[in-house]
């Protein structure tokens, strides 16, 4: 009997795909997105050194989210993330869509971010 691969599973291998040739760097770091059933979060990153600049997520107290899991949310922590890294100093960013599709929640939080000034 063929057993199903889970969707979490194939998105995973969507994700690695991607992964092999998008990277960032310190001039254009990686703009990473995770969403799951009840949350959102994002993060850039800088590959080169391993280390994550900037970040936001639905979970944070201090956006006063009721409710991570929806379009509204992701439009708040899109723009969040834009503004920290305006303070960053952060200006374009490669967007890794964390092999999830460009709909929905995932579009929200991009156009929020660009809308913040980010440009990728």
């Amino acid at each position: 009997m063929i057993k199903k691969v889970s969707r979490n599973e194939m998105r995973k291998a969507r994700h690695a795909r991607v992964r092999e040739s998008v990277s960032g760097t310190s001039e254009r770091p990686r703009l990473c997105v995770f969403r799951s059933n009840a949350n959102i979060e994002a993060q850039i990153i800088d590959d080169t050194k391993g280390v994550t600049l900037v970040s936001a997520s639905s979970l944070e107290k201090e956006l006063k989210l009721t409710n991570g899991g929806n379009i509204d949310a992701a439009k708040v922590v899109g723009a969040e993330l834009a503004k920290r890294a305006k303070k960053a100093k952060i200006n374009t960013v490669v967007f890794d869509r964390g092999g999830y599709l460009y709909h929905g929640r995932v579009k929200a939080l991009a156009d929020a971010a660009r809308d913040g000034g980010l440009e990728f």
